[in-house]
């Protein structure tokens, strides 16, 4: 009777080990999806200029290949539900929309020389379900 008494407690004990380590990695995650998603909320509805534009596309380009998302045949990222970064530019200029890659491909210094000074905003964001941000869109506001 005590080795089955034992026996059971020390089953309760490994299970509710199990699963406060399974819940303090959640928390974990949750901290690290938060601080991330800090680095790209800071830009929604705020002007910034062509500079910081590229420092953010550099960043979610980075983002990207050290999370191995997958390009299609094109070259442009494909979103995934965990961790991809879409960033699309809407330019006045010519009222049309780019992707990040077109930028980042033919050269990010051209675009720095091009629209250091030039201001955008963000005006939209995006998340994927495990609640990172997942697309960014930003608006030519001057030119």
């Amino acid at each position: 009777m005590k080795k089955t008494l034992i026996f059971i407690l020390c089953l309760i004990i490994i299970v509710i080990s199990l699963f406060y380590i399974k819940y303090q990695q959640y928390k974990n995650e949750q901290k690290e999806i938060n601080k991330e998603n800090l680095e790209y909320e800071m830009y929604l509805n705020k002007e910034i200029l062509g500079t910081e534009l590229t420092s953010i596309i550099n960043r979610a380009v980075d983002s990207n290949e050290r999370n191995s998302v997958l390009k299609n045949e094109e070259g442009f990222y494909v979103e995934n539900d965990r961790n991809s970064i879409l960033i699309d530019v809407k330019m006045l200029d010519e009222d049309k929309t780019y992707k990040m890659e077109m930028f980042y491909n033919n050269g990010i210094t051209k675009f720095v020389e091009l629209y250091e000074l030039i201001h955008f905003e963000c005006t939209k964001i995006n998340y994927n379900k495990t609640g990172r941000v997942s697309y960014m869109l930003f608006e030519q506001k001057t030119t």
